[in-house]
C-alpha cells in the first residue's frame, strides 16, 4: 500500500513540473552524432594503438582531424594501406575494410594527373611530406578531387615506419 502511494506523489509532483518535452526530431539528431562520435573515438583508438606499436616520434590531434572530418589513410613503409578512417566512405563510397591492405594508388585512373603522381611518388622516395590536389575515382568510377596532405613516420631510431594522410574533398 505504500508504494503506491509513493507512486502517486511522485506523479502529483512531476505533472507540477514545468518541463518541456524534447521534439522527436531531437533524438534523431542526437542518434546521427552520437554514431559519428562513437565512430570518430574508435578511429582515432585504432590511431592511437597503431602509433604505439610503431613508436610514433611525431604527434598530431588525429582525434580532432576525425571531429574536422577529415579522412585519415595510414600505409606501411611498403605503402600498403593499414588504417582508413570510417568516413573516408562518405568520400569516395569505400569501406574501411575494401581498401586495407591495398595500395592508394587504387583510387587513381586515366583522369588521375601523372606529374601530380610523380610528385607525391618523389616525396615519398625521399621520405618528405607532401601537399597536393589529386583527381580520384570513387568506387562507383565516378571523379572527385582530394586535397591530401601526406607525412612519413619514424619511430624513435629514425626508421620509416608508416605514411599518414590527411584528406578532405577539394
Amino acid at each position: 500500500m505504500e508504494l503506491k502511494e509513493y507512486e502517486n506523489a511522485v506523479a502529483a509532483y512531476v505533472s507540477g513540473l514545468n518541463i518541456k518535452k524534447m521534439p522527436l526530431t531531437s533524438w534523431n539528431f542526437y542518434a546521427e552524432n552520437f554514431e559519428r562520435t562513437v565512430k570518430i573515438l574508435s578511429d582515432a583508438n585504432l590511431l592511437k594503438n597503431i602509433a604505439k606499436a610503431n613508436s610514433w616520434t611525431q604527434e598530431w590531434d588525429l582525434q580532432n582531424e576525425l571531429y574536422n572530418e577529415t579522412i585519415i589513410v595510414v600505409t606501411c613503409s611498403k605503402l600498403k594501406i593499414v588504417f582508413a578512417s570510417k568516413n573516408i566512405q562518405k568520400m569516395n563510397g569505400y569501406k574501411p575494410e575494401e581498401v586495407i591492405g591495398n595500395s592508394p594508388k587504387m583510387f587513381q585512373g586515366e583522369a588521375t594527373d601523372s606529374l601530380i603522381s610523380k610528385q607525391i611518388g618523389e616525396a615519398i622516395i625521399n621520405q618528405k611530406p607532401f601537399d597536393k590536389v589529386v583527381v580520384n575515382y570513387k568506387k562507383d568510377g565516378s571523379l572527385y578531387k582530394c586535397h591530401i596532405k601526406g607525412f612519413p613516420i619514424f619511430n624513435k631510431n629514425g626508421k620509416l615506419m608508416n605514411f599518414i594522410a590527411f584528406e578532405k574533398a577539394a
